[in-house]
């Protein structure tokens, strides 16, 4: 990517270092399931009601919303659906996180590599608010950009606690992605999944929710699914994140438009980032079989086909994956 030398965003809030209080995974539908045990966990017989209690506590402690431990997390326009249920609390929609390792902390003061890493990801940034308010002003809507927050192993949100364990997420209580940078070296040793393209990928699909907010189509999901059973949720939540995928290939094109970002080999990165992160994938990875109903994010392929799909086309009606016949 030729991402040197491009506009910084000032909208990047650096954690890193400084701690993030108690930490816990969000349960539920939108966590990661690892084997062995609740989502992010790694089995065990259960904490009992007192440690229920002793957590309702440090999240009252902590400013942190006590209906996340029941929730989880999870991450208008032209042709999307208009769903009118009675309204629910959106949840968090995080980017599946391969492996469920613990990630070390990294202390300040950060090395020449991860300076130059957050300058990185501040470009990125950076050129998403240019694509997407230049995008949405076609369609007579405006763009609030977000705030990108780089934290180490845990962060609070105003959607709950973040792990790193869960991978970058979005949550729009606050309109904030958070994102451990140390994913990208599970992405590229474990998944190999290497290159600035598979790195910048991630955050377009996070910025692809943001989108999804400002355009009303979270809070039309979130009152869907409110109504459905867990099959159908996830269902609907596949198709979520397959327009995110969308999104984010609709911001390459148009970076690569008007900024001239990409470099041969570059779409091959983001499609190869973009199949590592498949439900199946992971699924087959972590626990050696592939469960259909519980995907929550759509397979390696049909991730690949709707990135490109958005990039192919650089509009948003290409995405429109709520109607579409076949993902």
């Amino acid at each position: 990517m030729r991402w040197r030398g491009q506009r910084e965003s000032e909208n990047v809030e650096d954690r890193r270092g400084q701690g993030g209080g108690f930490g816990f995974p969000f349960p539920g539908r939108g966590g990661m399931r690892f084997p062995g045990g609740s989502p992010g966990g790694r089995g065990g017989g259960g904490i009992g009601i007192i440690g229920i209690l002793i957590i309702l506590g440090l999240m009252l402690f902590f400013g942190v919303d006590p209906r996340v431990i029941l929730e989880g997390p999870s991450g208008s326009g032209t042709t999307f659906p208009d769903i009118q249920l009675p309204q629910q609390r959106p949840d968090a929609t995080n980017f599946p996180f391969p492996g469920g390792q613990s990630v070390p902390r990294i202390d300040r003061p950060q090395t020449t590599g991860e300076d130059d890493l957050k300058k990185f990801v501040s470009v990125v940034l950076a050129t998403t608010e240019d694509v997407w308010e230049d995008i949405l002003a076609r369609y007579g809507k405006s763009y609030r950009d977000p705030t990108l927050v780089l934290f180490s192993g845990s962060t609070r949100s105003a959607c709950g606690m973040g792990l790193a364990q869960m991978g970058p997420f979005y949550c729009p209580l606050d309109g904030k992605v958070y994102i451990d940078l140390d994913f990208y070296r599970e992405l590229r040793d474990r998944f190999r999944a290497p290159g600035d393209m598979a790195q910048a990928y991630v955050i377009a699909h996070e910025i692809g929710h943001h989108v999804q907010t400002l355009l009303g189509i979270t809070r039309q999901v979130e009152q869907a699914k409110s109504q459905m059973r867990e099959r159908q949720a996830n269902a609907l939540q596949v198709r979520m994140e397959l327009q995110a995928d969308c999104f984010a290939g609709v911001w390459a094109n148009h970076a690569d438009k008007t900024k001239n970002l990409i470099e041969p080999g570059d779409i091959d990165d983001a499609l190869r980032a973009a199949s590592a992160i498949g439900d199946d994938r992971i699924q087959k990875q972590t626990q050696g079989y592939v469960v259909p109903d519980s995907f929550t994010h759509g397979s390696s392929e049909q991730r690949v086909t709707w990135f490109r799909r958005g990039y192919d086309s650089g509009k948003l009606e290409a995405c429109d994956t709520f109607n579409a016949d076949q993902l």
